[in-house]
């Protein structure tokens, strides 16, 4: 659960606030949203599976259909590969926050927790960084969101770009012997 933890969560509710006050979105749609988006992490489709439980569990705390489909809209939006597109400032929000921390220095630090639990190489999570976290920028929705990710994606660029020049040189130092 390494790079999907608690703190992920937090990350994501934390900015999710930040953007939703500084866009005018509904800030309980967004905070609950941002708290309850990947309860089901684990599962296949855990966008659409994730909205499903918080559907449960908001229907036992008493919430409306109303505020409950909103809350819905948010977390089955939020995912980058769910290809539903989010239709309210709202689900706009989450989405924003959740792709700003797979962006910048945390991001970084994401994947190479993920390729950790999952036994991926450098080279493996550089063809992560190519098929989905250099593409994040242009998944950016509200225009607080776009000036975070502007910064974030300009490092994590930099940080791709220095990583592949790195392992260039290894490659082509380690067709040479080395002698003591």
């Amino acid at each position: 659960m390494g790079c999907h933890d608690k703190g992920h969560v937090k990350r994501v509710l934390e900015l999710a606030t930040y953007i939703a006050k500084k866009e005018g979105a509904d800030l309980k749609i967004v905070k609950i949203a941002a708290e309850l988006h990947d309860i089901e992490r684990d599962k296949p489709n855990h966008a659409i599976e994730s909205a499903k439980t918080a559907e449960k569990i908001l229907k036992n705390r008493g919430f409306d259909d109303i505020f409950i489909s909103k809350v819905k809209h948010c977390i089955e939006a939020h995912s980058f590969s769910s290809g539903i597109e989010p239709k309210t400032i709202e689900a706009q929000v989450l989405s924003d926050a959740d792709k700003l921390d797979a962006m910048g220095a945390i991001g970084i630090a994401r994947a190479f927790i993920f390729a950790g639990e999952n036994g991926r190489t450098i080279e493996d999570t550089l063809k992560h960084f190519e098929e989905k976290l250099l593409k994040l920028v242009n998944c950016i929705y509200t225009e607080t969101a776009k000036k975070i990710a502007k910064d974030r994606h300009e490092f994590l660029l930099q940080y791709y770009k220095k990583l592949k020049e790195e392992l260039s040189v290894t490659k082509k130092e380690s067709k040479y012997e080395v002698s003591d």
